[in-house]
């Protein structure tokens, strides 16, 4: 059986450990902040600890029972993932919340490995997590990301105006994949609806600034 000191140490290195990657998280204004990744570290530490000293008390009052202490850990990692997946969410062609969602997966894997008796691992795995999150964050901004955007485009519907804004579109340095329609009779309008994509920075609003100056457009949207 784990001794008393030990588990408490365990679930105390837990709270550590998920509170300083939660709390990175709550800085940068995530849904899964300070709390959630420490109860989650704790939780996945608490797991691992019953599933280590369910199978020695099994062991102990049957030697020939065969128990494996990984499944209720596996078991563990699985409901976790239903918890990340609830911070994902799809916005257009953007999906926002995957990082937030990896974190709280790695914190649980972290618990396990700490609820384990493994501090090595888990504290290296600490280190490698919050440089992912602090360190390449920096690196990330600096790199040139190809950006999907919609752009909504609305014109009377006695104007041809689809070559016109097309032409401003691409030579704001975009790149169109794709051109969708939609005519509304009642009103007397169509709307154009560009998916898009660029690695350049700050068009968005250079865009945004020449199709407004366009007396035929009557409404302009850029969302990605």
């Amino acid at each position: 059986m784990v001794p008393a000191y030990e588990i408490i140490f365990r679930l105390m290195l837990g709270a550590f450990i998920g509170g300083i990657i939660g709390f990175e998280r709550e800085v940068h204004g995530r849904a899964a902040g300070f709390r959630t990744q420490l109860i989650v570290c704790v939780a996945a530490v608490l797991i691992m600890i019953v599933s280590e000293n369910y199978y020695f008390y099994l062991h102990n009052l049957d030697s020939s029972l065969r128990i494996d202490p990984a499944r209720i850990s596996a078991g563990a990692l699985i409901g976790i993932g239903f918890l990340g997946a609830g911070v994902i969410v799809k916005s257009g062609l953007a999906i926002r919340g995957l990082t937030t969602a990896a974190s709280i997966w790695i914190v649980s894997a972290i618990g396990l490995a700490i609820g384990g008796g493994l501090y090595l691992e888990g504290i290296v795995t600490t280190v490698i997590t919050i440089i992912a999150l602090l360190a390449l964050r920096i690196i990330e901004k600096r790199i040139r990301i190809l950006r999907f955007k919609t752009i909504i485009i609305s014109v009377p519907a006695t104007e041809n105006a689809e070559e016109i804004v097309r032409s401003i579109i691409v030579n704001a340095g975009f790149n169109i994949h794709s051109v969708d329609y939609e005519k509304n009779q009642a009103e007397g309008k169509i709307t154009y609806y560009f998916i898009a994509s660029t690695r350049k920075r700050g068009v968005v609003r250079q865009l945004f600034a020449k199709l407004g100056s366009l007396d035929f457009i009557t409404a302009i949207k850029i969302s990605e």
